[in-house]
C-alpha cells in the first residue's frame, strides 16, 4: 500500500495558504485518480480517501491535527494500516525553496518545518520519502523582510499562482 499525507491546516480561512500547498497537491491527486470522496475520520485524526493505482491500494491522507501537530496522524495511519515509513510519501512546503520548486528526498530532517519535526519525532525516523515545494520566502517574488508564521499563511498571489500550479501538477504526474 502506498500512504500519501499532505501537509497543511483545516478549514475555510487556511484552504489557499502558501502552508496548504501540500493539501492542494493531495487535492489534484484526489480528481487525477478520480476518487470517490473525502470522508472524515476522527480515529485516524485525518480527512482520507481510498484507490487503487496498478493494482496497489493507495490511500491519500490530510491530517485534521493543524500543521504542527501533523505527526499524531501520520503515526496513527502507519500503526491502523500496519505499513512502515518505506510506504509513506509526505507532501509539504518549504520555505527555503524558490517557489514552484521540487525537491524530493528518500530521507532526511525536518529542517525548519514544525509539521516535518512532529512527524519524525511520532514516527521515530527520517526514513521516509518526503516531497517539498518551494513556497520562496525571500527573493524574487516575496519581500525581503516579512513575518515567516504571517507569511506561510497568506494566499499565493496573482503572479505567483500559475509557478505553484506548475509545480503540484507536476508531483501529481510523479506518483501516478
Amino acid at each position: 500500500m502506498k500512504i500519501i499525507v499532505g501537509l497543511g491546516n483545516i478549514g475555510d480561512q487556511y484552504m489557499n495558504n502558501r502552508h496548504n500547498v501540500g493539501f492542494m497537491t493531495l487535492d489534484l491527486l484526489f480528481e487525477k485518480l478520480g476518487c470517490d470522496k473525502w470522508k472524515e475520520n476522527s480515529k485516524l485524526k485525518a480527512i482520507t480517501a481510498e484507490t487503487t493505482l496498478n493494482g496497489e491500494k493507495v490511500f491519500l491522507a490530510k491530517p485534521t491535527t493543524f500543521m504542527n501537530l501533523s505527526g499524531e496522524a501520520i503515526s496513527k495511519i502507519l500503526s491502523f494500516y500496519k505499513e512502515s515509513p518505506e510506504d509513506l510519501t509526505v507532501i509539504y512546503d518549504d520555505l527555503d525553496l524558490p517557489l514552484g520548486t521540487i525537491r524530493t528526498r528518500e530521507k532526511g530532517s525536518a529542517g525548519t518545518h514544525n509539521g516535518m519535526k512532529s512527524a519524525i519525532q511520532h514516527l521515530g525516523t527520517e526514513e521516509f520519502t518526503r516531497i517539498r515545494l518551494g513556497i520562496e520566502s525571500r527573493g524574487e517574488l516575496a519581500p525581503e523582510q516579512q513575518d515567516t508564521s504571517s507569511y506561510v499563511l497568506s494566499d499565493f498571489t496573482k503572479e505567483e499562482k500559475p509557478l505553484i500550479e506548475k509545480a503540484m501538477k507536476e508531483v501529481v504526474e510523479t506518483l501516478i
